[in-house]
């Protein structure tokens, strides 16, 4: 990307159900750009398909500047700022949208689940890309052709994505870095007590050696041994005999630093990617229990069900009767952005 004087502007795409935090971490970051240097250096506007009411997963009811029919022109990028959860929904017609301003030159950005609509498209094909960490298992499965990575954001030529919430604030500020310097991206963190601005490589999750220390290797390998074997779940012997340590040894650390037996542990591990695959994949429970290590679909949504409260299907039912349009009684319709 080279840097950059003339005045940057950006439509931010709204799909129902948006991520409140993405996008409002993303424009308050280009609003205090222009405050701190009190010039217009970046300017935006919101944008939504069909209608300009769109609701976001707060159920914040947002009227946006345009449809995507009448959006304007000029625009030097989009961001689509996703559902959350994703939204798998058929839309071609905005599919094509999509495609014509990829055409016309214009960057295209994805905030928290916005790459996957990106990724259907194909205009993700052969980029590197990001997305939340719940979706991207899914988007891997799902759009071979597009290099996922577990990073917080990834800017690849003219494709800007990230796993939302905070982490579109960072790659806000790291684009303004490139565009108008570091210094101002600098002054831009501080005016939000941001401890630091973080890179675009640093990973989504908390690592467990950031949350215990660098002084428990062991217990380290064992959780990541756990990760690694999700399908096959391995014994807590075995799992004592590769780290080269008792079984005992192995439950002590765990109770220490985690406050919870090995097996604990692993189950809640296998249990929360199976949540995550019955959320954002098409699989069948029976298939997802077996890709979690459940001999058995009985096992399975017994197990879920003591975790969880609910089924599997009770999950996955759940999840598809989200609502997408909230029209409270009595509240004033707000908006947001003027023309």
């Amino acid at each position: 990307m080279q840097a950059s004087k003339k005045p940057q502007k950006y439509g931010f795409l709204l799909l129902p159900n948006y991520s409140m935090l993405g996008f409002s971490s993303a424009i308050e970051t280009l609003h205090m750009a222009n405050w701190v240097t009190g010039k217009e250096l970046y300017s935006f506007c919101t944008i939504s398909h069909e209608s300009r009411e769109v609701s976001s997963n707060t159920g914040v009811i947002s009227l946006a500047d345009y449809i995507t029919s009448e959006a304007p022109s000029g625009l030097d990028a989009i961001f689509v700022c996703g559902a959350s959860p994703v939204t798998k929904n058929e839309n071609k017609t905005l599919e094509n949208w999509i495609k014509q301003q990829a055409n016309k030159g214009i960057s295209l950005g994805g905030i928290c689940t916005g790459s996957y609509l990106l990724a259907k498209t194909g205009l993700l094909d052969g980029y590197r890309a990001t997305i939340h960490w719940w979706s991207i298992a899914n988007l891997r499965d799902e759009f071979p052709q597009t290099i996922v990575s577990d990073h917080l954001f990834e800017v690849d030529q003219d494709r800007y994505t990230c796993s939302g919430g905070t982490a579109a604030m960072d790659m806000m500020l790291f684009l303004i870095g490139k565009q108008h310097g570091m210094l101002l991206a600098s002054n831009i963190s501080e005016q939000f007590v941001c401890e630091r601005i973080r890179a675009h490589d640093d990973p989504q999750r908390i690592p467990l050696q950031a949350r215990i220390g660098s002084g428990q290797p062991k217990l380290v390998e064992a959780v990541q041994l756990m990760e690694a074997n999700i399908e096959e779940p391995l014994s807590s012997e075995d799992i004592a005999y590769h780290l080269g340590i008792s079984r005992r040894h192995l439950e002590r650390l765990f109770k220490t630093h985690l406050e919870v037996v090995p097996s604990r542990y692993y189950l809640e591990l296998r249990l929360q990617q199976a949540k995550q695959r019955l959320l954002n994949t098409d699989k069948s429970i029976t298939e997802i229990g077996q890709d979690c290590g459940f001999g058995s679909a009985p096992h399975f949504s017994t197990t879920y069900k003591s975790f969880f409260g609910m089924t599997p299907r009770d999950e996955r039912n759940k999840q598809g009767n989200v609502v997408t349009e909230v029209t409270p009684n009595n509240r004033k319709k707000r908006q947001l952005w003027k023309r």
